[in-house]
């Protein structure tokens, strides 16, 4: 009868999980997005994290109220027979409505600007004590504070990078070219593609980057089957210099924290180079410059190649307090892989997921 409601099975939904045959569902109504996904803003690889599963909240969360009204030309014409919400989806919805009735999603711009200045005030303090001062104990709390004001910079790219912190969504960028191009040196764009991956995969062995540092770290045991990374479209091998550095990576660990940012730097080289859609490409990298102006200038005026050395490794090392606080958070986690070796258990939602790790 015309009219008449069409369901598939939630174990239908899910034989289309691939790359070509990309269905999704979203408030129990089945979309295919096989022939869209690679014109996805935000890339095919969350869509195939995600694929042949209810990805309601998820689409919520990353999305805009507008993009409702792009959903009914995917439309299958199928429903998801059952469809109903799970307890930990409406533990997260209510979590998250109770937060938007307090205004915690609310734009507060004043709070990024006093971030701002902070950083700026620490920035000129650091300059005085390099340019104005001749004592070694000086260089060296220059150094400690350039790296605390790399935190915090850090911080205001990070929020900024989830939402809107500013007035505006120019000045949003503007405070994420700051805060992180120019001030860091870590590229916005590499930081959104990244952490968005990493929170539509919370805790993916397979598709979370955040957990895929073979040959240095391994999280898993299942690492050591050289499993495939989807994100970065290669093999994370397990070969014998990996085994080697993961033999003693409880004694490694904390030293590698301290020089972690060299990665940092080398990553957002490697993305902004790239043939990757990079978005705002030549801000990024205009961005970029600015801190490899200013900082090897800043370097070039301490008297002495020791001190100089002293004052790289003493800024980067206090920069590890923010990355071994970022590994805590993330290695403890319980983690899973979508591979056809290590099935996703039914009860890691995303959006739980997402709460606990």
């Amino acid at each position: 009868m015309e009219g008449e409601k069409k369901y598939i099975t939630a174990e239908e939904l899910e034989e289309h999980n691939k790359s070509g045959d990309l269905w999704i569902s979203i408030q129990g109504k089945v979309y295919d997005v096989s022939d869209w996904a690679k014109d996805h803003p935000g890339g095919e690889i969350p869509l195939l994290n995600l694929a042949g599963q209810d990805v309601t909240d998820a689409f919520i969360a990353y999305h805009p109220g507008t993009a409702w009204h792009y959903l009914d030309k995917f439309f299958t014409g199928y429903h998801l027979q059952d469809f109903k919400v799970s307890e930990v989806s409406k533990d997260y919805r209510r979590l998250a409505s109770e937060f938007a009735k307090t205004g915690m999603f609310e734009k507060k711009g004043h709070v990024a600007l006093y971030s701002l200045t902070s950083v700026a005030l620490m920035f000129v303090v650091v300059l005085y004590g390099v340019l104005r001062c001749d004592s070694v104990w000086a260089h060296l709390a220059s150094a400690m504070l350039l790296g605390m004001l790399w935190i915090q910079s850090a911080y205001v790219g990070h929020d900024s990078g989830h939402y809107e912190v500013m007035t505006s969504r120019g000045y949003n960028k503007l405070a994420q070219l700051i805060s992180g191009n120019c001030l860091t040196g870590i590229s916005i764009a590499w930081w959104k593609w990244t952490h968005n991956a990493h929170h539509i995969a919370c805790n993916s062995l397979d598709y979370d980057p955040d957990l895929q540092h073979i040959p240095v770290f391994a999280v898993s045991s299942r690492l050591f089957n050289s499993i495939t990374s989807c994100f970065y479209g290669r093999k994370l091998k397990f070969d014998p210099f990996a085994r080697f550095m993961i033999s003693y990576q409880h004694w490694t660990f904390y030293p590698v924290m301290c020089v972690a940012r060299v990665n940092l730097y080398v990553q957002t080289l490697l993305l902004l180079f790239s043939n990757r859609k990079v978005p705002d490409r030549a801000l990024n990298i205009m961005g970029i410059l600015v801190f490899w102006t200013w900082f090897p200038l800043l370097i070039s005026n301490l008297p002495n190649w020791p001190e100089r050395f002293m004052f790289v490794l003493a800024s980067f090392a206090v920069t590890s307090i923010q990355h071994v606080q970022f590994c805590l958070n993330h290695f403890a986690a319980n983690v899973y892989a979508r591979d056809l070796t290590i099935p996703v258990p039914k009860n890691l939602l995303w959006e739980a997921l997402n709460t606990h790790g």
